[in-house]
């Protein structure tokens, strides 16, 4: 497996593909303490004119945030997330999370990170400062 040291700018990272299901969502929801039905009541979201059930943005923030932990392993920690929500994640939605790098030092890589739906459609992007960890090489 290739070592955080060996990423240089323009590389890509691993991609990381989800597929939310209501149950994941509902689960999310009990987890998080996140009752909104628009969430988790289909007829209340298309009255609040959302076309049906969304994904908790944080739940859509947790999934790229693996994708980064799986690929960073112990090599190194997120420093740094931002993200910008753009779309609504529906159940079913097959989601996409992918990055590349931006910069790098010694000890830090900047990724952009964006995330899409099987439309292609961008639902979210993003920014991480990972931190290369020099005694776990």
């Amino acid at each position: 497996m290739k070592s955080l040291f060996d990423y240089q700018v323009s590389e890509r990272l691993p991609v990381r593909k989800w597929v939310p299901s209501p149950m994941q969502i509902r689960q999310y929801a009990e987890a998080s303490g996140d009752f909104n039905p628009i969430h988790l009541d289909d007829n209340y979201a298309r009255q609040a004119g959302l076309g049906g059930v969304i994904a908790h943005g944080m739940l859509l923030m947790a999934q790229l945030a693996a994708m980064l932990t799986d690929w960073i392993g112990e090599e190194g920690g997120i420093a740094k997330l931002e993200v910008r929500f753009e779309q609504m994640v529906r159940p079913g939605d097959t989601i996409l999370c992918s990055g590349s790098i931006r910069a790098r030092s010694e000890n830090i890589l900047v990724c952009d990170l964006t995330v899409v739906n099987d439309s292609g459609e961008r639902v979210l992007s993003g920014l991480a400062h990972i931190t290369i960890n020099h005694n776990k090489i």
